[in-house]
């Protein structure tokens, strides 16, 4: 039975359609068989098919002789962490993220949590799922709570700030009624306990699959305004929000502005390589000029990859790089297991003011005024080869340089352009940035959706 749930680098579909409990279990053994596993790490978050997902998952996993460690409800991040701490040969964290309510997925990694090779890992899962020609195991296995997990995990999350460098800030944490709020007290309440001077605001802290207050994707522009009246309401020094596996952290400033993810990139960058000179720095290719220009100015050495987590966390382990980030608000961290987090970027945000003196905004002005970039334009067309064609045939002739590492990529001397589409969507994606010219920004956008929609 073909399986429409397999994107490019995880499992995401429309309940009822895509995915099932039926579709689940089978994925569980194709998933302990293709990887030839023994002890799996499995969590989910709070949407209300996630349980029953998850249980069809270890179901799976037990029939192929797995032991299964169940994190119960957790954050994509805490699964990562999780299979490398226990040892284990895989992890899956049942999720759709950020995806519309009748939507769900997952999320999966190997030993070490490492990604899924899409073309050799996955594609085996994919196959193995749809044939159900899956191998007898000798006994089945069992699952058993992953004691101790999030203890091990607070404390890791902890390594990367120094508590004493903290000074007393106030902040409004939104979780979206997402994943992130037991885990994020978890976390406060061993700051509290080492005498870190903060005090929070609760938003929609509760998990409630329901999402009373709408899906957690604080990337959409309509999604921004609650967050952002309610630090100024708060009189907050700072606003963090989370999407609903709470592997995304998104930042507002004391007046309530959103801070856009690529500036959060080169803030974080920045704070390692004052730590590690020299160190290596991966990057997506859709708003670069900022990123590249800290980098260098740091000394330190800027590696494009591919935009998406198996990508970057390929390359993070490829080269060692300290750090790497995209514009979407992944941040991943050589010390977190080479992958994303969404608790750390918050913490090193907090002591980088902290030890500055400085708030959100006098950090990253400077840098949003060099470089303004237009966010990513996401666009529905009836063909996305012959869209970018459009774009391709009008602008490469008069373009300096030109990469196609991921989607179309045209430099120029005062403007730079990509255009890819989704690898998780069906969307084109759009993304203009300058040297400190927004209103360019604004008419090359303009073009180009005129030949986009032509």
């Amino acid at each position: 039975m073909p399986m429409t749930c397999f994107k490019a680098y995880d499992i995401r579909g429309k309940l009822g359609e895509d995915l099932d409990e039926t579709i689940a279990h089978a994925i569980g053994r194709a998933f302990a068989e293709a990887l030839g596993a023994r002890r799996v790490v499995l969590g989910r978050d709070i949407r209300a098919s996630s349980e029953s997902l998850a249980a069809a998952v270890a179901e799976g996993l037990v029939a192929q002789g797995v032991e299964v460690l169940d994190l119960g409800l957790s954050g994509t991040e805490e699964m990562y962490f999780a299979t490398s701490h226990f040892a284990a040969d895989g992890g899956i964290c049942v999720t759709a993220s950020h995806n519309p309510m009748d939507y769900n997925g997952m999320k999966m990694v190997k030993a070490g949590s490492a990604p899924l090779d899409p073309a050799t890992d996955l594609a085996r899962v994919k196959a193995l799922a749809e044939s159900g020609a899956f191998a007898p195991a000798p006994q089945p296995g069992r699952v058993i709570p992953a004691e101790g997990a999030r203890d091990a995990y607070v404390a890791r999350v902890l390594s990367f700030v120094d508590i004493p460098a903290l000074r007393p800030l106030k902040l409004l944490v939104n979780a979206g009624n997402g994943a992130a709020g037991p885990t994020f007290d978890a976390i406060m309440t061993a700051l509290e306990a080492q005498g870190a001077p903060l005090s929070v605001v609760r938003m929609h802290h509760q998990p409630d699959g329901r999402f009373p207050n709408g899906i957690p994707n604080p990337l959409l522009d309509e999604n921004q305004p609650a967050t952002a009246e309610a630090v100024r309401a708060a009189g907050a020094d700072l606003g963090i929000a989370w999407d609903g596996d709470f592997d995304r952290c998104f930042f507002f400033d004391a007046e309530g502005r959103f801070t856009p993810g690529e500036y959060l990139v080169g803030l974080l960058a920045e704070a390692f390589l004052a730590k590690e000179p020299g160190a290596k720095i991966v990057h997506d290719p859709r708003v670069v000029w900022n990123t590249l220009d800290v980098v260098s100015a740091a000394g330190g050495q800027a590696i494009q990859s591919r935009t998406g987590h198996a990508f970057i966390k390929q390359a993070m382990r490829e080269t060692g790089a300290v750090y790497g980030g995209e514009m979407s608000a992944h941040h991943y961290f050589r010390d977190f297991v080479a992958c994303d987090s969404g608790m750390i970027p918050w913490l090193l945000v907090v002591e980088l003011m902290g030890r500055r003196g400085q708030t959100l905004a006098q950090m990253v002005d400077a840098r949003r005024a060099a470089f303004p970039s237009s966010g990513e334009i996401n666009f529905r067309v009836a063909d996305t080869a012959a869209a970018i064609a459009r774009v391709e045939a009008a602008f490469a002739p008069g373009a300096l340089s030109r990469d196609d590492t991921d989607g179309l990529s045209l430099c120029f001397a005062d403007w730079r352009l990509n255009l890819r589409a989704s690898n998780t969507e069906p969307l084109l994606r759009l993304n203009v940035e300058s040297r400190a010219n927004p209103d360019l920004v604004a008419a090359r956008v303009d073009q180009i959706r005129a030949l986009i929609a032509a």
